[in-house]
């Protein structure tokens, strides 16, 4: 795609609902680059982890963000993700890290340093960042917006899918901790995740990957041609 105005594409969404496949597909097909705000936010949290840092003390999550070196590098299956120089693309996807992330991403402080670097690297637009608050706090003046939903059973689903050796009971517990995570998501008090007024809501319970790509491309296409 080519227009003189490179677009900021804002995509939200609960866990599981499609957000970091739906991103990485459409800025391929765009030619924008994808950035991923939920891999800093796990990034941050591994290092914390890895440092013993308290995962409830945001003062120190802040300084300890302020020493890191985050960086996404886009592949074509998805981001590389680099923790100061080190690649923990494939560590920052397991179950510790993703629940050490939902903790840490509560802070008002940590929050406020990540989205004053995400602004930084989505300066100059042509880009596609999912999140859960990239179109009401990160880029409130986002070219496009479209915020992804699915039935909490169907979002837990998508996540054992990513590891076929887990047991019923785990099963179980997947959807226990993805309902407890929306439960934070959505009740914090440093942006909580809901649509933004001028979102364009798309449920993907029902639609296949490629269905989902086509309705967000029909959308900034629309706003491309006015």
């Amino acid at each position: 795609m080519s227009t003189t105005h490179k677009l900021v594409i804002a995509i939200d969404g609960p866990a599981g609902s499609g957000k970091s496949t739906i991103a990485a597909r459409l800025a391929k097909k765009l030619g924008y680059v994808n950035l991923e705000s939920g891999a800093m936010y796990r990034a941050l949290a591994l290092k914390a982890m890895e440092q013993t840092v308290s995962l409830d003390d945001g003062e120190a999550l802040r300084k300890l963000a302020e020493s890191t070196v985050i960086h996404l590098e886009p592949r074509g299956e998805g981001n590389r993700v680099l923790l100061d120089g080190r690649d923990v693309s494939q560590r920052i996807r397991q179950a510790d890290v993703t629940a050490a992330a939902s903790r840490v991403s509560m802070h008002p402080l940590v929050r406020q340093f990540m989205v004053m670097r995400q602004r930084e690297l989505g300066a100059n637009g042509g880009i596609v960042m999912e999140g859960r608050d990239i179109g009401t706090a990160v880029f409130p003046d986002a070219d496009v917006k479209v915020f992804l939903d699915a039935d909490a059973n169907i979002r837990a689903e998508r996540r054992v899918l990513q590891d076929g050796s887990l047991s019923a009971e785990q099963k179980q517990q997947v959807l226990a901790e993805l309902v407890a995570r929306d439960q934070r998501d959505r009740t914090r008090s440093a942006s909580p995740l809901v649509p933004a007024p001028d979102a364009v809501l798309i449920d993907t319970t029902h639609k296949s990957i490629d269905e989902v790509v086509e309705e967000a491309e029909g959308i900034v296409m629309r706003v491309v041609s006015g």
